[in-house]
């Protein structure tokens, strides 16, 4: 195996330094944009006089560490993901081929993430019409000690897949074999971990986050009905947040076999780097304008709620037809007779449609969809904007990632390339 799995000789994030901060940075940023923008901290953000005081109280007082720690919470979130794990072995589903791997062979990957969410849904939406909608507030209430929750889960599974990554025969992630533990523990050691058939990185990539995405949004619409006397008086901001972000959800579990294409399949190690992110920071940031709007309601009215819809729809069309062409593409498909550049090497990389106009056009109907999701909160405050500004720097760095990526691979082939698509993601702009 060692022709396989070559030791790394170039770091990403800055290296174990950036490694180590970020992981700190990532639980730490998610907690603080709880406290910095809750009902609990006064506000949105809390009165800034009083945030260096409360902070430097908070870190010498037992009470608070203490209440970072719900036990409920914590089953509960045990329960879900354990939930999760038996609706991937007994719900039916196909068994696909991943692509072929550096060993020549190829990863087969259960399919019926999309039935996870219909059986998730159903259970969930029979309990809030059965028992009312304050039954369904215990995310909301509880928030903090789910956040911890999904930490520890995640703190733990990045620890069992790096010591698992050293058994005889484990394919390493090109990226992920420096040497050096903080590193190749953030960054992800193991390509593919997986026990028996079960895949544990593209498992977490779609179900326990992205679907308790969704449920703690419907939390944070039972909440704020429960406060207006009922679903009839939810605003109408809150049901865009709900419908745009489900949408997006069910649109990724439905595609789900695209998933095995992207770079955290086929290239990147499963670290605590993607288990954070898809069990941490997915459902408890992404959620950040629903969870906004149960203390700060906000009426747009007909007019203005056009507006986002017409923006959310736009992005989403752009996403899901540069996509489409893609993908057409990539099967043998070419339905629309798009241009393309052939390489020495004989891959083919399309120059017009969606893809003519920028290198990443998928990434700018997201950037437009990001937008949307946060416009239904207003301007009263930056922070429910924090998403679209995260999201714009994590598609950029994807960006550069893909562009070093494929500049080793097609060579000069890729600065002819360039000049035929010079735009990396917005057209005429970036």
């Amino acid at each position: 195996m060692a022709d396989l799995n070559p030791r790394s000789t170039t770091y990403e994030f800055m290296g174990p330094p950036g490694a180590f901060l970020i992981s700190f940075g990532v639980p730490f940023m998610t907690y603080l944009l709880y406290f910095g923008c809750s009902e609990e901290s006064g506000g949105c953000p809390p009165p800034l006089q009083s945030v260096p005081d409360r902070f430097v109280e908070a870190l010498s007082d037992k009470t608070f560490w203490a209440s970072l720690w719900d036990t409920e919470a914590s089953l509960i979130y045990m329960g879900w993901y354990a939930f999760c794990v038996v609706a991937w072995a007994v719900l039916p589903g196909d068994w696909i081929e991943g692509v072929t791997m550096r060993t020549g062979g190829k990863k087969k990957y259960k399919i019926n993430a999309f039935s996870t969410f219909l059986l998730a849904m159903g259970i969930s939406c029979g309990y809030i019409f059965r028992n009312g909608p304050e039954s369904f507030t215990f995310l909301y209430q509880k928030w903090v000690g789910f956040v911890t929750a999904s930490l520890i889960m995640s703190l733990v599974q990045a620890f069992y897949v790096y010591a698992s990554s050293y058994r005889p025969g484990a394919l390493l992630a090109l990226g992920g074999n420096s040497g050096n533990f903080i590193y190749d523990w953030y960054i992800g050691r193991e390509l593919n971990p997986s026990i028996g058939s079960f895949d544990i990185k593209s498992f977490n990539e779609l179900r326990p986050g992205l679907i308790l995405w969704v449920l703690v949004n419907i939390s944070m619409v039972c909440e704020q009905a429960v406060r207006r006397g009922g679903f009839a008086n939810v605003t109408d901001s809150m049901w865009l947040v709900l419908a745009f972000q489900t949408w997006y959800v069910i649109d990724g579990l439905y595609n789900e076999p695209a998933i095995f294409t992207t770079m955290d399949i086929i290239t990147d190690g499963f670290g605590f780097m993607l288990a954070v992110g898809d069990l941490t920071w997915v459902p408890f940031v992404y959620s950040l304008q629903a969870r906004y709007l149960v203390f700060k309601p906000v009426e747009l009215g007909l007019l203005r709620t056009a507006g986002v819809l017409g923006l959310n729809l736009l992005g989403y069309f752009i996403f899901r037809d540069a996509n489409g062409e893609k993908n057409d593409f990539r099967n043998g498909r070419n339905p629309k007779n798009l241009k393309y550049f052939t390489t020495s090497t004989g891959s083919k990389l399309l120059t017009s449609g969606w893809w003519g106009r920028s290198r990443h056009p998928n990434y700018f109907g997201d950037l437009l969809m990001a937008f949307a999701w946060s416009l239904p909160t207003g301007f009263d405050t930056p922070i429910t904007y924090f998403y679209v500004v995260y999201f714009a720097v994590l598609l950029i760095h994807r960006q550069r990632r893909d562009d070093e990526n494929c500049e080793k691979k097609y060579g000069k082939d890729w600065e002819t390339y360039k000049k035929l698509v010079p735009y990396r993601i917005i057209p005429h702009v970036y």
